[in-house]
């Protein structure tokens, strides 16, 4: 893999912290680590105690995230900044179908809203994304209606749309995750927090054009990230789908 290869990164999952300059700071980050462009999210929709909480006991909370502010933010990026919109399902649809064409992808988190996947609202976002042409992005927690297979059963009614399972699936070793997902093509597989070897297992049972590069900024630093792909030696085909390609595909740049 030359230099210029692994200069062509397009993280697939960051959040932008609340408060102002925080899109310089993560550019900043960005650039320290090469990485070119970034799908993001809004941060601070929960106290990351309460999430560890919520994501073990269940919970739930009734909250916005400010996707205004990260849609402001990312304009003044020239584009290396991509905003996904985070959706509150406490909203049936409402706030996405209002400002959704603005922005490039949707994220859901069903641990911090305590909304189950198999819910109706999730069904109704789902299908909002798909008349917007957008991707999902999305957690699973080791709950009832929460986990991976809830994701499946909503990918499967949805097979225009395209899924993310985000942070490598449930826990830290979820090869069974990988195995759940691995019939839908629609559904594809961000790495970040998991395992080296789990990586390496969803490139090799679903293939490099279904597995993404993302960081998880600011609660993981890049570098850990792009050292983990570094020590998994990937061969120059698989890194431009996996840091590059497959992210473009995921925001539509690939369709336009």
């Amino acid at each position: 893999m030359t230099t210029t290869e692994r200069r062509r990164i397009f993280d697939a999952h960051a959040h932008l912290a609340p408060g102002e300059g925080a899109a310089d700071r993560l550019l900043e980050v960005m650039d320290s680590c090469g990485i070119d462009r970034a799908v993001v999210v809004a941060g601070g929709v929960v106290d990351p105690d309460q999430l560890s909480r919520q994501i073990i006991e269940g919970g739930a909370l009734d909250r916005d995230a400010d996707n205004d502010a990260v849609r402001a933010a990312c304009a003044t990026t020239g584009g290396r900044l991509v905003p996904f919109f985070f959706a509150n399902p406490h909203r049936a649809g409402a706030d996405y179908r209002a400002a959704g064409r603005h922005f490039a992808g949707l994220k859901l988190a069903p641990s911090v809203h305590g909304v189950p996947l198999d819910d109706p609202r999730h069904a109704e976002l789902a299908a909002t994304a798909e008349e917007f042409g957008h991707g999902v992005y999305l957690h699973c927690v080791a709950r009832p209606g929460f986990g991976v297979a809830e994701l499946v059963g909503l990918a499967r009614r949805f097979t225009a749309v395209t899924f993310v399972l985000g942070h490598a699936g449930v826990g830290d070793m979820d090869l069974y995750g990988i195995d759940l997902i691995r019939p839908l093509p629609n559904v594809l597989f961000e790495t970040s927090g998991g395992y080296s070897a789990v990586v390496r297992a969803a490139l090799n049972r679903l293939g490099p054009e279904r597995v993404l590069l993302g960081t998880e900024y600011p609660l993981q630093h890049p570098s850990v990230e792009l050292a983990k792909y570094h020590a998994l030696g990937l061969s120059e085909p698989e890194w431009r789908l996996v840091a590059w390609e497959n992210t473009r595909r995921l925001t539509g740049e690939t369709n336009r």
